[in-house]
């Protein structure tokens, strides 16, 4: 189902985001509390564990500056200039070790949270709750869609950690159904231009069990909206966390369809293996 917005200043984010945030930013610590060496390679990746882990700490206090209004310039947005900034925060911030990096990923993950309900309690958000746009390393989002990217951010590095020390990762159909607004905004602008060029076509998304979305493909322009679309060329049917491992360049498309977590149909089902490879991953 999709989260409902309540609009007040005690919970001023969508419902069960702020706790999401909570527990998951608690799940990574778990993972990470008592691991002795945090020099092994993270699957997939080119960190080390301790990398990883540094980099979820130093990306949570960004948040949280973030949402109690600091400027922090952190790339432009495009896949290159966001590897570089990670490099050179990596690169300035020496701490490896699990605990210290356990302490500090729940500590802004409440730093988060706190400023964002100080905004609210301040009055610099008025009627419509939390509707400034601020500026994110990937373009404008206000606090509710930067509280969705925090909590997808974390839960695609906490994959990563959690294959690292070979323990179940924290995803489930919930949290990923509080991710979409983040996912949903932020796909246009993470578009493969060579994907999309000359490429006319109109998708409509469901998750299984949850909520569902269009995009519209045309030359090279991407628009998504909040409901299904009418009369399109292909609907895909994908298990939640098949879904956002897929969109986070975690999961194999085609061993997700062999694995029967994908069903598409439509005039043109064809379409449906094409779809990931459209966006880059946020």
């Amino acid at each position: 189902m999709r989260p409902t917005v309540r609009q007040d200043t005690r919970e001023p984010l969508p419902e069960g985001l702020g706790q999401a945030i909570r527990e998951t930013a608690g799940d990574i610590a778990a993972l990470l509390r008592g691991v002795p060496d945090t020099t092994v390679a993270v699957p997939g990746s080119e960190w080390t564990l301790g990398e990883a882990a540094a980099h979820l700490a130093l990306a949570n206090e960004l948040m949280a500056d973030l949402a109690a209004g600091r400027e922090r310039p952190y790339g432009d947005g495009t896949p290159q200039s966001l590897a570089a900034a990670n490099e050179q925060s990596l690169a300035a911030y020496d701490e490896r070790r699990a605990e210290p990096l356990a302490a500090v990923i729940t500590e802004q993950a409440d730093a988060f949270l706190d400023a964002v309900a100080r905004a609210a309690a301040d009055g610099t958000i008025d009627d419509t709750p939390l509707d400034t746009p601020l500026d994110t390393p990937l373009g404008p989002l206000t606090r509710p869609l930067l509280a969705s990217y925090l909590l997808t951010h974390m839960l695609g590095h906490g994959y990563d950690l959690a294959r690292a020390v070979k323990r179940p990762h924290m995803i489930d159909p919930d949290r990923v159904g509080l991710c979409m607004p983040f996912m949903s905004s932020v796909m246009p602008r993470v578009a493969d231009a060579a994907a999309t060029a000359g490429l006319t076509a109109r998708y409509t998304v469901r998750l299984r069990g949850g909520t569902a979305f269009g995009v519209s493909l045309a030359d090279g322009a991407v628009e998504v909206t909040p409901e299904p679309r009418d009369r399109p060329d292909c609907t895909i049917l994908i298990e939640p966390v098949a879904f956002l491992l897929i969109a986070l360049g975690r999961h194999n498309p085609w061993r997700a369809i062999a694995r029967g977590q994908i069903v598409a149909w439509g005039r043109r089902p064809w379409l449906a293996p094409r779809f990931p490879n459209l966006f880059t991953a946020p």
